[in-house]
């Protein structure tokens, strides 16, 4: 059975989509982009490190409401608004994904939601 994840420290889903949702063991988050927690029509201040950083928080809280952590996300895809800002991305990326590192897809986009630099989405097994 499918069932969507509705996690109140996250921000609410823009469209006709849930935050997330798991099916069996699986846990599906939704694509993230860095919103403030305190107004979620507006990205965080800063540049692509800032909301890299975010976007993993807010992924990090919808994947606890499942009962999953970072460390149990096994595939993700990064939308990139510049690939010139993998290198950055990276950096943040890698300090919460630890070894074994998801398997990941990386694109560059032509255009994010709300104008981000980047947005992720993954999957996780509980």
């Amino acid at each position: 059975m499918k069932y969507s994840i509705n996690a109140a420290l996250a921000p609410e889903a823009l469209g006709p989509y849930s935050q997330g949702t798991t099916a069996g063991r699986l846990v599906f988050a939704a694509g993230q982009v860095a919103v403030r927690e305190d107004d979620p029509s507006r990205l965080v201040d800063g540049g692509i490190t800032e909301q890299t950083e975010r976007v993993i928080q807010i992924v990090s809280v919808l994947l606890a409401e499942a009962g999953c952590t970072l460390a149990d996300v096994a595939q993700t895809t990064v939308y990139l608004a510049d690939l010139d800002d993998l290198d950055a991305m990276n950096e943040v990326y890698g300090r919460h994904f630890v070894t074994p590192a998801p398997a990941r897809s990386v694109v560059e986009v032509a255009r994010l939601p709300l104008g981000a630099l980047v947005e992720m989405d993954c999957v996780a097994c509980r």
